[in-house]
């Protein structure tokens, strides 16, 4: 579900109501363990965190006019998704991610890809994904995308 916002401001008074107090820690989760370097923006019709053209002149591969992507979160129709593309290229990663979730969450890990979903809102691990959002620097991202997803 995307939503027509052009300001994080503005994605926040349209997403719904119950769904805006866990959204915005999740954000303020992520924005104070990100890693220098990472920018702050909407991104396919999510709050997204990306690699600026500033950074990585070359952009997404897919569009690039687009900045590269790495972490976004979302209100969808059934529940909040926090997507981060390293624990789908990095396998090393994704394993510490499923290892740790069960010391931080009592509920079953509901994962696609790249897409962690919350369908209990009060039941976010925000510290679990705080300590993810620390996990890669802007640099090992852009080895990493240039190694494993970029063709």
């Amino acid at each position: 579900m995307q939503f027509d916002a052009s300001s994080i401001e503005e994605y926040f008074s349209i997403i719904p109501e119950d769904r805006v107090i866990p959204m915005k820690k999740l954000r303020e989760t992520i924005l104070s363990n990100l890693p220098k370097g990472f920018e702050e923006m909407l991104n396919y019709g999510m709050i997204g965190f990306v690699v600026p053209h500033s950074l990585y002149p070359a952009g997404y591969h897919c569009d690039p006019k687009l900045p590269v992507p790495f972490m976004g979160i979302a209100s969808q129709k059934r529940f909040i998704a926090v997507y981060h593309m390293g624990i789908y290229a990095d396998p090393n990663l994704l394993e510490w991610f499923v290892g740790e979730y069960p010391k931080h969450s009592k509920l079953k890990l509901d994962m696609g890809k790249s897409c962690i979903r919350f369908k209990k809102t009060d039941q976010i691990p925000y510290e679990l994904i705080g300590q993810l959002s620390g996990k890669m620097t802007v640099q090992a991202w852009i080895d990493l995308y240039e190694s494993k997803l970029k063709p």
